[in-house]
């Protein structure tokens, strides 16, 4: 297991190296640059080499790469161009909007997706099961953005329950209830969304499991139904559940970025789009790279719950 780990690790610092060289190419081969955006459509062209020679875009992009990851090296992740603030502290003061609109999606898909699909494969082709396959291939199918603003046009703009967007009243103090209002309209798209998928995933690993001759051998024992299908099939029916998890793990860095530019949600995903839009090289490498970490985590995690939830599985 140790070996296992180790060599893993080894193999996503080549691969994280490799990301970060792309993906720096990538944005000097983008028109258009951070000094133009951080001094506005009046500025003169003097100006904007000036602060160029000032930032050091002017530099070969070879440069500026091994300029940035030496300050990584050291612990840095530099300075944003365009809000000139340490980028740390603004991934910071990101990362809890996103991790709790994300994790409490996963939570509410997990809490739902698994009885919804032990029952659709419990009950195969019954009447429940058509209800579901059908909402669930329509959670499928609805892109996100629409359902996000179908759902604003119907409790924020009908309705007048819950608000627009954003994360909370503006000249209002932190308020629970507030928040939570704010909360609940993208937290309800993730999670309709999330759980489309994953009931069908584990719908048909069920079905698959329970046509197994062991279960039929622990039935013809005479064991009771529920331990027959929560001891012996639903514990190896929810691999492909571990497998969606680890893919979910980089979603707390990425966000969900439809969803929080429909709802003006303050988190990473909502960053991502507008320093990208901005040029901020800083703040858009450090985003790639922690998503390629949690990438790397998010499938080694996998690999490891596999091996807790099935002791057949060794890992080598």
């Amino acid at each position: 297991m140790g070996r296992y780990i180790i060599r893993r690790l080894l193999q996503a610092v080549l691969l994280l190296v490799g990301i970060s060289v792309i993906v720096f190419g990538m944005i000097h081969l983008a028109p258009g640059n951070a000094a133009e955006f951080a001094l506005g459509s009046r500025a003169n062209e003097a100006d904007i080499l000036r602060l160029q020679h000032y930032l050091g875009l002017d530099k070969p992009w070879y440069q500026q790469y091994f300029q940035l990851m030496g300050q990584w090296l050291r612990g840095n992740l530099g300075t944003s161009i365009i809000q000139e603030r340490p980028v740390a502290s603004i991934l910071l003061e990101r990362l809890p909007r996103t991790a709790e609109l994300l994790g409490g999606s996963i939570v509410l898909s997990l809490l739902i997706a698994l009885p919804i699909g032990v029952i659709s494969a419990v009950r195969q082709y019954s009447i429940s099961d058509h209800i579901v396959t059908v909402l669930s291939f329509l959670g499928i199918s609805v892109p996100s953005f629409w359902l996000g603003i179908i759902l604003i046009l119907l409790f924020a703009v009908d309705l007048h329950w819950l608000p627009t967007g954003g994360t909370e009243t503006v000249g209002q103090g932190f308020n629970l209830v507030d928040h939570l209002k704010h909360l609940a309209m993208p937290l309800l798209v993730l999670t309709l969304i999330r759980t489309a998928g994953w009931s069908r995933y584990l719908r048909s690993s069920m079905l698959e499991v329970l046509g197994q001759d062991y279960v039929r051998t622990a039935k013809a024992k005479g064991l009771t139904a529920r331990v027959v299908l929560f001891r012996h099939s639903l514990r190896n029916a929810i691999m492909p559940i571990i497998t969606l998890l680890g893919l979910s793990l980089p979603d707390m860095v990425g966000g969900a970025i439809i969803t929080e530019q429909v709802f003006n949600w303050n988190g990473l995903g909502q960053l991502t789009v507008t320093a990208t839009t901005q040029r901020d090289i800083p703040v858009i490498m450090a985003l790639v790279m922690l998503s390629g970490i949690a990438i790397v985590a998010g499938n080694l995690l996998a690999d490891l719950l596999y091996g807790v939830v099935d002791p057949r599985i060794k890992l080598h």
